[in-house]
């Protein structure tokens, strides 16, 4: 079995990796360029001071002419009062200039106002003439507006001193306790920000769990508002969904038993009645036994479409259809019961409306389920008003009534399957609580959206948007 190596061991490991090759990284950098920086400055002083002696012996014998001998004759150390040797030349010198310990070897050559090798050191060599092109980047020695000389570097390092030395050695030493340092803190700030990426995720963990063994409900904390604060809403979504699909599936199988039940309660009893001689047959119990069993036949009927729906096999016998025909037909056949109840029933659809490519026995079903419960919750000389309108290329079919309405918080849940807004069973009504579920399976079927709108004790509206 492979050996398990926790992310946050994980995490851990690429921090200090990353630090790591950082660290080494950037004190090779800080330590490279620290000792090339020392090193030009080291050079750009001595060039100053090779500058300064050649001016200085400039002034003192008004050429340069023997520099050479009297560099090369300065190799041991002088007191400032001391004369450099200077054999086969008959010009004063100053008693003051000396050459300094720290050029030696002198990484730098002279050249003459005329480009000639006065004071040859490394690739340069006395006598050499040098062309204007070679003496255009050099430094140049001016004295009152007069071009004495150039120096020439040889590409030699300038001579370091103990000083020099420890200078640099302090300065590694420095980068080197620097990098252990950031290593050390790249280590902790690592196992600090992993326990802080890995808290949400062990939650997710947790909750995980939770569902599995069946505590739909459980909620993680939402710690941030990035990505893992995305996944973590994410799941509590979930699980409140699922909780809730339990709740319904629960729910469902109780409607479906009690809703199958009653009329097969009723019609086992008549029926054992009949058998048993206790009841004689009539008209009135064989009516009764009839209309339980087109109640049993229209339950099972909606199961089955909503059983279809769920499937994607809902078949759709899709012709073009004149919207306001539909509606007017819809009304024409509740227009009894509208008028039993003392319920107004209009249609308001212009006839210019284009038709629309639909199912006309579906969409019949669905108006009637809406027309149905509208008539269901609408008092006495209330009214039901059945529309369509054109928006763009959305046919607008709209179903509104002046009933009772329906709470706010109830309603994202009606087109849920046996649910009731009133939580009450009224069998002798015919209401199974699928009717706007089967509803809107068939519009959502028609690739068309539907939903509902509401004011408690001013009405509700029914809205279907159908593409044309």
């Amino acid at each position: 079995m492979p050996m398990r190596i926790s992310i946050r061991l994980k995490m851990l490991l690429i921090a200090l990796l990353t630090s790591l090759v950082g660290v080494i990284l950037v004190g090779v950098i800080a330590s490279f360029s620290t000792v090339r920086a020392f090193n030009d400055l080291l050079l750009n002083d001595a060039q100053d001071n090779f500058i300064g002696l050649v001016e200085s012996y400039y002034e003192a014998n008004g050429t340069l002419d023997d520099f050479d001998n009297f560099m090369n004759s300065s190799n041991m150390p002088q007191t400032n009062n001391q004369r450099p040797n200077q054999p086969n030349s008959q010009r004063p010198t100053a008693p003051d200039i000396r050459r300094p310990q720290q050029l030696n070897p002198v990484p730098f050559a002279l050249a003459d106002g005329n480009g000639s090798i006065i004071f040859g050191e490394g690739e340069f060599r006395n006598r050499q003439r040098l062309s204007q092109q070679q003496l255009e980047r050099r430094e140049p020695i001016v004295i009152n507006d007069t071009r004495i000389g150039t120096v020439l570097l040889t590409g030699q390092p300038a001579e370091r001193n103990d000083r020099d030395e420890q200078y640099i050695a302090t300065i590694r030493t420095a980068v080197v306790i620097g990098s252990v340092g950031a290593a050390v803190v790249a280590v902790i700030v690592g196992v600090l920000g992993a326990q802080f990426i890995l808290r949400p995720i062990h939650d997710l963990g947790q909750g995980i769990v939770a569902l599995q063994t069946g505590d739909l409900e459980y909620q993680i904390p939402v710690r941030s508002h990035d990505e893992l604060g995305e996944v973590a809403h994410a799941f509590n979504e979930m699980s409140a969904g699922l909780a809730r699909a339990n709740q319904l599936r629960r729910q469902m199988t109780a409607d479906i038993a009690h809703d199958l039940r009653t009329p097969l309660g009723v019609i086992h009893g008549y029926l054992e009645g009949l058998r048993d001689g206790t009841l004689k047959p009539t008209q009135t119990r064989f009516d009764t036994m009839f209309s339980e069993a087109q109640q049993l036949e229209r339950l099972i009927e909606d199961l089955r479409t909503l059983s279809l729906a769920d499937t994607g096999e809902l078949t759709l016998n899709r012709a073009p259809t004149s919207m306001p025909d539909l509606l007017q037909s819809t009304a024409n056949a509740f227009h009894a019961k509208a008028d039993d109840t003392g319920v107004a029933l209009q249609v308001n659809a212009p006839d210019s409306l284009p038709q629309v490519l639909v199912d006309r026995d579906r969409m019949a079903q669905v108006l009637g389920n809406l027309v149905s419960n509208a008539l269901r919750y609408t008092p006495s000389h209330g009214a039901i008003t059945l529309s369509a309108t054109q928006s763009d290329s959305l046919m607008i079919i709209s179903v509104r009534d002046t009933g009772t309405g329906i709470p706010t918080n109830k309603l994202p849940y009606i087109f849920e399957r046996f649910y009731r807004a009133d939580s009450s069973r009224t069998l002798d009504t015919g209401e199974s609580g699928l009717g706007l579920a089967i509803a809107k399976s068939i519009v959502e079927a028609h690739e068309g959206t539907i939903r509902a709108e509401s004011i408690v004790g001013q009405g509700t509206e029914m809205i279907i948007e159908l593409p044309l």
